[in-house]
């Protein structure tokens, strides 16, 4: 009776300490979380703040005057920004997919302990993370041998197209979760091995492929250097670039007056709102996908990451 009486408070003592550990958790994480918001939270606010009041008074939480001057000189560029906002989603859409692709195809025979030269490839693609040609025979060899200046694919292939990275972090993935019994059984029913990545491998990797896919959409959505180097007709700006060309035209505006018409009447050109405007339109579709991939994040990447 003693020791079942000791036993039990020592299993009180547990579930005691061990609710102790969850509400602190609980405090500490929300203050993690509440930090990270109020930044975002400031961009937003000040975004709708009156330009001469920022000047003025700074950034704040509650400002003493609201304004959309910012929004309304943005809508001005409605169908400009609309243009770049559907070159910013082709390239995203079209880079990650094929990056994706490529990605899980190369990290596929890496991670199969019985292709001879997998040692090899591995060798190559790590070789990749520590050494490239420089800035300026890239330059050179895509603009004057692939001949891809001033087109869409400036855009997509230059850069982020395959990283090594993302290739260990998917033949991890695979090396550690997917059984070697699983590929065996396949291959003594017929399966070949295309048919064995796109049936049987590529489907299990869902978290892995979900992880590295939002890598490299955000990579996509906020470069503007490839659009720097290769792109000089304004058409094929996406939104980033788009949005340092607005704010530079501001810049080159104040320099030449002192206030423009904004609306109705004259206002000062709102260029730190528009700037704090520009983010939040930058960001607002990575805020409305990260959601629904957000499950497969923490999985694809703790697996990801487990040395093979």
């Amino acid at each position: 009776m003693n020791t079942q009486t000791k036993n039990a408070a020592r299993d009180d003592r547990m579930i005691s300490d061990t609710g102790r550990f969850k509400a602190v958790s609980t405090i500490v994480l929300a203050l993690f979380t509440v930090m990270a918001l109020l930044p975002i939270l400031l961009i937003v606010i000040a975004s709708f703040t009156d330009e001469t009041t920022l000047l003025r008074d700074g950034y704040s939480f509650v400002p003493k005057l609201v304004s959309a001057d910012a929004y309304v000189y943005m809508l001005q560029q409605g169908a400009t920004i609309l243009r770049a906002y559907g070159i910013s989603v082709l390239v995203t859409l079209v880079g990650t997919v094929v990056s994706v692709l490529i990605t899980t195809m190369i990290a596929y025979p890496m991670s199969r302990k019985n292709f001879r030269y997998r040692n090899v490839l591995s060798f190559f693609v790590f070789f990749t993370m520590l050494f490239n040609g420089g800035v300026v025979p890239s330059y050179m060899m895509w603009s004057q041998i692939f001949h891809i200046k001033n087109t869409i694919w400036a855009l997509i292939i230059p850069n982020y197209l395959c990283g090594a990275f993302n290739i260990f972090l998917v033949r991890n993935y695979y090396a550690n979760s997917i059984p070697d019994a699983l590929i065996e059984s396949a291959q003594i029913d017929g399966a070949s091995e295309l048919t064995i990545f796109f049936k049987i491998i590529f489907p299990l990797a869902v978290p892995t492929v979900a992880t590295i896919s939002l890598f490299t959409a955000l990579t996509y959505w906020n470069d503007w250097v490839n659009a720097l180097y290769y792109i000089q007709k304004p058409q094929y700006y996406g939104i980033q670039n788009l949005l340092i060309r607005i704010m530079n035209n501001i810049q080159y505006l104040k320099s030449g007056a002192a206030s423009v018409a904004v609306g109705t009447g004259a206002v000062s050109l709102p260029s730190n709102a528009v700037r704090m405007a520009m983010a939040v339109i930058g960001i607002l579709p990575i805020v409305m996908i990260y959601p629904f991939v957000q499950k497969y994040f923490v999985k694809g990447v703790v697996v990801g990451a487990v040395k093979g």
